[in-house]
């Protein structure tokens, strides 16, 4: 793995050497659906530019976006939403233009064995059925939204989460009898979840953007963390967590 690291850095920095590209601490905030994949990537990224340091904050975009407005210190902004991304654009945040990286789709979770025979979106309509959504406000909540009114469908949830991670967490504690995350969700959760697939995710689709940020403490290492995440080994972990390319 650091190998390949080492190989997209160097194509990026355009020089025939192992040097690190930057150093010092690297302050990500990355949404909670990314968790994996950044975790991931940031040791990648460490083990590929000795004497930096990864610090990834995760988190329902919507938040970061707030947070990152109020002044938190950051580097790199990775969302979940053009939407929350735009926001933090239109306050001057962003260092340059946001560049969508990756995308992402909705499937339905349920528990391993799924005991309460869930099998498409008109079962988030049951009151006998334990539902667990995102808020509408983040970006899992916003998609899902769009997925049930392409359904004709007005589901009843028990439970409305701050973060995708959250939903996951009680459909795999068996909280819940079902949740819409992301299809990347249910691969991370490796078989503790059973995923079923619905046609109106094709339209809520999200769109994942990138950009370093104005206010960055460590700019060059913000500017080549993005590059890295945009490059051959960047893409080819996203695309093993179950991300589509853009």
């Amino acid at each position: 793995m650091r190998a390949l690291a080492l190989v997209a850095l160097v194509v990026v920095a355009g020089c025939g050497t192992a040097e690190p590209t930057t150093g010092g601490q690297v302050t990500v905030f990355a949404a909670a659906s990314l968790t994996e994949t950044f975790t991931r990537l940031g040791e990648e990224f460490e083990s590929a530019n000795p004497g930096v340091d990864v610090v990834v904050n995760f988190g329902g975009s919507s938040g970061l976006a707030q947070q990152i407005g109020q002044g938190a210190p950051a580097d790199v902004f990775a969302s979940a939403s053009p939407a929350n991304m735009e926001q933090v654009v239109d306050g001057g945040g962003t260092a340059a233009e946001p560049v969508t990286f990756a995308r992402n789709r909705l499937e339905i979770a349920v528990p391993a064995g799924n005991p309460a025979g869930i099998t498409g979106l008109a079962d988030f309509a049951h009151a006998d059925a334990r539902i667990a959504l995102c808020a509408e406000q983040v970006p899992c909540g916003a998609a899902a939204k769009r997925a049930f009114e392409a359904a004709g469908v007005t589901p009843r949830p028990d439970t409305l989460e701050q973060d995708v991670k959250a939903v996951l967490t009680k459909v795999r504690l068996g909280e819940v009898d079902a949740g819409l995350v992301y299809r990347t969700d249910v691969r991370s959760a490796a078989g503790r979840v059973e995923g079923l697939a619905f046609p109106e995710a094709d339209r809520a689709v999200n769109d994942y953007p990138i950009a370093p940020l104005a206010k960055a403490r460590n700019a060059a290492g913000a500017r080549a963390f993005v590059d890295f995440v945009r490059s051959d080994r960047g893409r080819a972990v996203l695309a093993e967590a179950g991300f589509d390319a853009p």
